[in-house]
């Protein structure tokens, strides 16, 4: 998923040699961006990650999201607390996407 991607926490078991060229093209764009934002210097680059997923990961799921129709689900119609939640546009009853599971690990999901 794009959220653990991003984060540097996907499990991808596919090619090695893509594998560690996204992760080294991804290292370098959280350290540009850790470099020109004078807030983000004491943080661990793990940390700088997890800070641009939480400020932009509902941007990114909007972005992959745009086209979707208004009966396209994403693959529950209720949540974890049995509230309706993927069921217009891939996005919950209150536009908020589906993140709350960013935390749960990968193979859990």
């Amino acid at each position: 998923d794009i959220g653990d991607i991003i984060r540097g926490k996907d499990l991808y078991l596919g090619h090695n040699q893509r594998k560690r060229k996204l992760e080294e093209n991804l290292k370098q764009m959280f350290r540009n961006i850790q470099y020109n934002n004078a807030r983000l210097k004491s943080l661990s680059p793990d940390m700088v990650r997890e800070y641009w997923w939480a400020l932009n990961g509902k941007k990114v799921w909007d972005a992959l999201t745009c086209k979707a129709h208004d009966s396209d689900k994403y693959f529950r119609e209720k949540d974890s607390k049995r509230v309706k939640c993927t069921v217009y546009k891939c996005k919950c009853i209150n536009d908020d996407p589906p993140t709350y599971f960013d935390y749960v690990p990968q193979y859990l999901r």
